[in-house]
C-alpha cells in the first residue's frame, strides 16, 4: 500500500512539474494567467513547425556548454539522449505536441526535464527564448530558402527542355497585347528563364546575408557565461555569430527579404499563368493543358479549365499579404525583442508553403503541356508580325525609312480590306505600292527569315539560341545554395 501511494505521489509531482514547465516564466507571478490571455499569447499552434530546428539548436547549445565547462560530460550526454528520445517519439507519433504548452521551446524543455530530471534544467543556461526563437526561425527559413531554390532549379530545367524542343516553333510576340513581331516559343520562354534565374540569385543573396547565428545573444545583452558562439555557429552550419546581440534577437530583415523574393517569384509565375490562360482560350488555341492539370465544369460538359494557372495567379496576392503584414509589424518596433514579432510566423509559413506548391504544380503543368505549333505560326502570319521586316526590306533597297514605314502601313490597310496577309499579296500588287519590291520579298518576310536573321545577343535567331542553351546548361550545372 505504501509503495502504491508513493508511486501515485511521484506521478502527481511529475504532472505538476510538467504543468509548471509548460510556462518557462512562472516564478515571478502569483496568479495564473487568464485562459484567454494564455491562448492569445501562446504560439505552440504554429511554431511547432520548427520543432526539429529547436532540437537542433539545443543539441549545439549543450555541446558548447560542455566544451566550456558549464555542464559536465555526463550531463551533456544525458541531455542529448533525452533530446534524441523526444525527437524520435514526436516523429513516430508516440509523443504529441499539444496546446498545454505555450510554445515549442517549453514543449521540448518540459519533456526533457520530465524524462531526465535536474540535468534537463541546465539546458537553458546562457540562453533566452529570445535568441532561441531567433535561431529557430533563422534555421527554418534558411532551409526554406534552399528548398525553394531547388524547386526553382528544377523548374528552370523544365523550361530549358521545352525551349530546346521549340527553337523553330514560330509565334507572335506581343506589345500592348497586340501582335508585334514574330519570335519563337523558345525565345518567349527564355524570358521566363531569365526571370526565374534572377529569382534564384535573390535567394542566394538572402542566404549569404542571413547565414549568421544569433544563438548566444541572450535576451538582448548577451550573457555572463563564457559561451563560445563561434562553436555553436559552426556546429549549426553558419558562417559565424551575429555581431550585435540586440540585432541578433530582433532582426527579421532576412525574412522580409525572403518574403519579398517569394513575392517576386509569384509575380513571375502569375505573369506566366496569365499567358497560359490566354493561350489556352478557344480564341488563341496555342496550348492544350494536360488532363492532370485541368478541371471541368459541373454543368458545361465541353469545358476544360486552366484551374492550376488561375489558382497560381490568385495565390499571388496571398504571398504579397504576408510581406506587407511583416513590413507593417516591424516598422514600429523599438529595440530589442517585442512580442509583436511572434506575428512573423503564421503568414510567413503559409507564404513559404504556397510558393513551393505553386512552383511544383506549374513545373508539372508546363512539362506536360502540348503546344499547337501550326496554330501559333498562323497567328503570327495573320497578325502582320512581319510588317517591320517588310519595311526593312524597302530600306535595304534604297527607300528612306519614314517612307517605307508609310508604304507598309498602307499595305496593311489594303490587306485588312481584302482579308489577306502581306505574304498572300501578288508581286504586282506589292509593286503598286512600291516598285522596289522584287521576287525575294517573300523569302525576306517569311517567319523563318524574320526570326533567324535577328542574330544580336538576346534575339530569337536560331544560332543565337544555341549559345543561350549552352549558357543555360552551364548555369544549371553549376548553381545552387550550399550550407
Amino acid at each position: 500500500m505504501r509503495i502504491f501511494f508513493e508511486g501515485k505521489r511521484r506521478k502527481q509531482i511529475g504532472q505538476e512539474r510538467k504543468k509548471i514547465m509548460a510556462q518557462l516564466w512562472g516564478g515571478r507571478f502569483q496568479k495564473e494567467t487568464d485562459k484567454l490571455v494564455y491562448a492569445f499569447n501562446a504560439s505552440i499552434g504554429f511554431d511547432q513547425k520548427f520543432f526539429h530546428e529547436d532540437v537542433m539548436g539545443s543539441r549545439a547549445h549543450v555541446k558548447m556548454l560542455c566544451k566550456q565547462g558549464i555542464v559536465t560530460e555526463d550531463e551533456k550526454n544525458e541531455i542529448l539522449k533525452g533530446l534524441d528520445s523526444i525527437e524520435k517519439d514526436v516523429e513516430d507519433g508516440t509523443l504529441l505536441i499539444t496546446e498545454e504548452y505555450e510554445d515549442i521551446h517549453s514543449f521540448v524543455e518540459a519533456n526533457l526535464i520530465d524524462r531526465i530530471g535536474d540535468a534537463g534544467k541546465k539546458l537553458h543556461t546562457g540562453r533566452s527564448r529570445n535568441d532561441q526563437v531567433a535561431l529557430d526561425m533563422r534555421l527554418f527559413t534558411r532551409n526554406q530558402v534552399k528548398e525553394t531554390d531547388e524547386l526553382l532549379k528544377h523548374f528552370l530545367e523544365t523550361i530549358e527542355a521545352v525551349m530546346e524542343e521549340n527553337v523553330d516553333t514560330y509565334m507572335p510576340g506581343f506589345t500592348h497585347l497586340q501582335k508585334a513581331q514574330p519570335v519563337t516559343l523558345a525565345h518567349h520562354l527564355g524570358a521566363y528563364f531569365e526571370m526565374f534565374k534572377r529569382d534564384r540569385l535573390r535567394l542566394y543573396d538572402i542566404h549569404e546575408r542571413m547565414n549568421y547565428c544569433p544563438l548566444g545573444s541572450g535576451a538582448l545583452a548577451g550573457t555572463t557565461y563564457p559561451l563560445d558562439r563561434e562553436f555553436t555557429a559552426k556546429e549549426l552550419g553558419f558562417y559565424g555569430p551575429t555581431n550585435n546581440s540586440m540585432d541578433g534577437v530582433s532582426d527579421r530583415d532576412y525574412l522580409i527579404e525572403f518574403l519579398a523574393a517569394l513575392s517576386t517569384v509569384m509575380m513571375h509565375l502569375s505573369r506566366f499563368s496569365e499567358e497560359v490562360i490566354i493561350w489556352n482560350s478557344n480564341e488563341y488555341g496555342f496550348v492544350e493543358i494536360d488532363d492532370a492539370y485541368s478541371t471541368g465544369s459541373s454543368i458545361m460538359p465541353q469545358k476544360k479549365n486552366p484551374d492550376i494557372a488561375e489558382l497560381v495567379r490568385g495565390k499571388t496576392g496571398r504571398v504579397y499579404g504576408a510581406l506587407t503584414s511583416l513590413l507593417t509589424t516591424m516598422k514600429g518596433i523599438p529595440l530589442a525583442y517585442n512580442k509583436d514579432m511572434q506575428e512573423d510566423k503564421e503568414l510567413a509559413f503559409d507564404a513559404m508553403d504556397t510558393v513551393k506548391g505553386c512552383i511544383a504544380l506549374f513545373d508539372g503543368m508546363l512539362a506536360t503541356m502540348k503546344f499547337h505549333k501550326e496554330t501559333m505560326a498562323v497567328s503570327a502570319m495573320k497578325g502582320f508580325t512581319n510588317a517591320t521586316d517588310a519595311a526593312d526590306y524597302l530600306v535595304n533597297n534604297g527607300v528612306p525609312f519614314r517612307d517605307a514605314h508609310g508604304i507598309i502601313g498602307r499595305i496593311v490597310l489594303y490587306c485588312l480590306d481584302k482579308g489577306i496577309t502581306i505574304d498572300e499579296m501578288s508581286l504586282e500588287e506589292l509593286q503598286e505600292f512600291a516598285p522596289e519590291f522584287k521576287e525575294d520579298i517573300y523569302e525576306a518576310i517569311s517567319l523563318e527569315t524574320c526570326v533567324n536573321k535577328r542574330l544580336t545577343i538576346g534575339a530569337p535567331g536560331a544560332d543565337v539560341m544555341k549559345d543561350v542553351f549552352k549558357k543555360n546548361r552551364e548555369y544549371l550545372d553549376n548553381s545552387g545554395i550550399e550550407n
